[in-house]
């Protein structure tokens, strides 16, 4: 095959790779815009593939396309949806703000597809018929981000929460010492801990969720401004039927086109939930960290699971590496989200043009958040190891147990002892022996660590 031939648009000809799928528009765009290396997401690609076929079939159906040419532009998309032909998306995400390069990119791929399968196509009259790149680019940001979300990140979420609740359930009677401000503070369980973590998934999950039912209301079928011109008024409707026969998701045309394409508001609740997740993961990571400190000089009341050496240059060391790798995934995702922001507002009049880095840091979003969630619950909650000997150490010395006793002997004696205790770094058991006049058995019930996680006891005070 020679090295180049020669490609014709309506601007005139141009020189595309000898093997290259795709068509003048394509090359264009490959030449005008060297900048970063990075392309549109696999799952972007996905999208496009399935939108056209959507589009094809029921072009088909509404009687504006013939059906051997529906078919094999269907036969073509489902190729492309499959990554067959990834390498053929060559275009910077960094282009043109509609992502009309990146549409024109899978027109030409799927009708120079059709046409080496012996069906001759148009990329425009045919593949785009009743399209736009101002609907189709938001569409195929909205379904990769459903489907990831729903294929890969939900599911991870929800393996996430249950490996925290086996561990809870696991760990509910053990009791160690709560903290706030990072100083000692009344007691809790590990189960009372790690199931403060399942809520805080549980939550983020139905935050997802719900973002999700925006998500699924697509502007297909609004084609250049919102109006629908040169598109049958069915189409958008038909597009997401089909869209929801192949996927298996939900789909349903946009009660306003307009706002769908002018705006990426749903792109931008989506990740400002994605921003939050990583506040709860950030959040989970840390505690892990500390947790795992040490193991001589930290807290010392986990071990994590010893995946790999954790220095260079000083042998025996073991780092807490899956929290370390989640709390960068969750400094990325808020990044992204304040990415999203930016672009999320650039909607001129009737189109935004920011799409396509809304696409990739969106969709990356999502796939970081989807795999570090695996991780953290296979690699560290599921095999983390409870080191009972440092907790019950911690707790027998933990003076801030005397808080149990508010009732019986005042918040200013509690000070006192509590004061005492550490100053001669002594059980708060024995200086109140000493102090209060209570006999030993009342004084190791009422401050009995595992009793006190269960709350009840009538304080005098309130606050950190």
């Amino acid at each position: 095959m020679a090295q180049y031939r020669i490609e014709r648009d309506s601007m005139g000809e141009l020189k595309v790779p000898g093997r290259a799928l795709y068509g003048a528009q394509t090359q264009r765009a490959v030449d005008n815009f060297p900048i970063s290396g990075l392309t549109m997401p696999r799952e972007f690609i996905r999208a496009l593939g399935l939108i056209k076929s959507a589009a094809a079939q029921a072009n088909a159906d509404l009687g504006h396309l013939k059906k051997v040419s529906a078919k094999a532009i269907r036969n073509a998309s489902a190729r492309v949806a499959d990554g067959e032909f990834d390498a053929q998306f060559p275009i910077d995400v960094f282009q043109t703000g509609s992502g009309t390069s990146s549409n024109m990119n899978a027109n030409e791929v799927i009708a120079h597809l059709c046409s080496a399968a012996g069906t001759k196509v148009h990329p425009n009259d045919d593949v785009n018929n009743g399209q736009s790149s101002n609907d189709v680019i938001p569409t195929a940001i909205q379904v990769s981000a459903v489907l990831v979300a729903s294929e890969r990140l939900l599911p991870a979420l929800a393996h996430l929460k249950k490996t925290l609740d086996a561990r809870a359930k696991e760990l509910r009677k053990v009791a160690k010492t709560g903290r706030t401000h990072l100083m000692d503070a009344m007691p809790v369980t590990f189960g009372q801990e790690l199931g403060g973590w399942s809520a805080q998934i549980r939550s983020n999950i139905e935050r997802v969720t719900d973002a999700l039912k925006r998500l699924r209301r697509l502007p297909q079928g609004g084609t250049a401004v919102g109006t629908g011109i040169n598109a049958d008024a069915r189409l958008g409707p038909a597009i997401c039927a089909e869209l929801s026969r192949m996927t298996r998701v939900k789909f349903e045309a946009a009660d306003n086109y307009f706002e769908g394409i002018s705006s990426q508001d749903a792109a931008v609740e989506l990740s400002g939930q994605l921003k939050t997740l990583a506040c709860s993961l950030m959040k989970i990571s840390n505690d892990l960290r500390w947790m795992n400190s040490g193991p001589l000089a930290g807290l010392g009341e986990i071990e994590l699971p010893a995946l790999q050496p954790g220095s260079s240059i000083m042998p025996g060391k073991v780092n807490p590496v899956i929290p370390e790798a989640m709390a960068m995934v969750c400094a990325q995702v808020i990044g992204n989200d304040t990415t999203i922001t930016i672009a999320g507002q650039s909607g001129n009049f009737q189109l935004n043009v920011m799409l396509p880095v809304i696409a990739l840091n969106l969709l990356q979003s999502l796939e970081l958040l989807a795999n570090a969630s695996r991780l953290l619950a296979d690699k560290a909650i599921a095999g983390f190891k409870v080191r009972e000997d440092n907790i019950r150490n911690a707790l027998e010395r933990n003076p801030i147990l005397v808080t149990a006793l508010n009732s019986v002997i005042g918040y200013d004696k509690g000070a006192a002892m509590a004061k005492q205790a550490y100053k001669e770094g002594r059980p708060i058991l024995d200086v109140a022996l000493e102090t209060t006049g209570l006999p030993r058995a009342k004084l190791q019930q009422l401050l009995d660590p595992t009793a006190l996680t269960k709350g009840g006891i009538h304080g005098g005070s309130a606050g950190g």
